[in-house]
């Protein structure tokens, strides 16, 4: 595993979060090799920085995302990355009908990382409130989590 595409709708809220937190846990794993990446179905917000309270939330548990500019998938996306990861269901169907004949990325729900939890997606805690955006992070670190110790297995 050497690069991992987080893919949600705007790219401004679970996505860049769910990088950031995967980001986190690889580099304390010393799995540093990694590239990672994020990016939205749509390019609604595309340029533009993650909203402010996602900003805020990863910001509390020690995950800078200010840096980040949301950005559309693009086609190369699935040649440049061995994983696609998607946030929700929606996502991951839409990336499904994205992706080109002859890529080799694995599409896959970020979830699946989680282990035993009775939850298959990330909700979209855009519209929401600052608990959504706490509740989307546990999720998403439960995953990040699971995701460094699987790619930390397979490079060992």
């Amino acid at each position: 595993m050497k690069s991992i595409l987080f893919v949600c709708l705007g790219n401004i809220c679970r996505s860049p979060m769910a990088e950031g937190a995967v980001r986190k846990a690889l580099d304390a794993a010393g799995l540093v090799h990694v590239t990672t990446d994020s990016a939205g179905t749509s390019g609604w917000h595309a340029g533009g920085p993650p909203d402010q309270q996602a900003i805020k939330a990863a910001l509390m548990r020690d995950i800078d995302i200010a840096h980040r500019r949301a950005r559309q998938v693009e086609q190369e996306d699935f040649h440049r990355f061995d994983m696609v990861l998607a946030m929700d269901g929606a996502t991951y169907a839409r990336l499904k009908t994205m992706q080109p004949e002859g890529s080799a990325a694995q599409i896959r729900m970020f979830m699946e990382f989680a282990g035993e939890v009775p939850v298959r997606e990330v909700p979209d805690p855009y519209y929401g409130s600052e608990e959504g955006f706490e509740h989307a992070l546990d999720l998403i670190e439960l995953a990040a989590r699971g995701l460094a110790a699987h790619i930390a297995r397979a490079s060992g």
